[in-house]
């Protein structure tokens, strides 16, 4: 089974990038590339709702940081 999870991206003044998810409460993953941190996002995701948590269907767009769509397999 696959859920799309909606996550917010931004580069933190550190250097690294910060992702969280308002449809899905409690997902943060922090990682030093785009790509480390969306894999950390999807095994948090994975995580989450395997624990039952259940996603809003929700999509946010913010110029200056971004969200991505994150597919994750159960």
């Amino acid at each position: 089974m696959e859920t799309i999870i909606t996550i917010h991206i931004e580069k933190l003044p550190e250097g690294v990038y910060l992702a969280t998810s308002d449809t899905l409460q409690g997902l943060v993953a922090q990682g030093r590339t785009i790509s480390e941190t969306l894999e950390i996002a999807r095994d948090v995701a994975k995580m989450l709702l395997e624990a039952g948590q259940e996603p809003e269907k929700k999509l946010l767009f913010v110029q200056e940081s971004f969200d991505y769509p994150l597919i994750v397999g159960l």
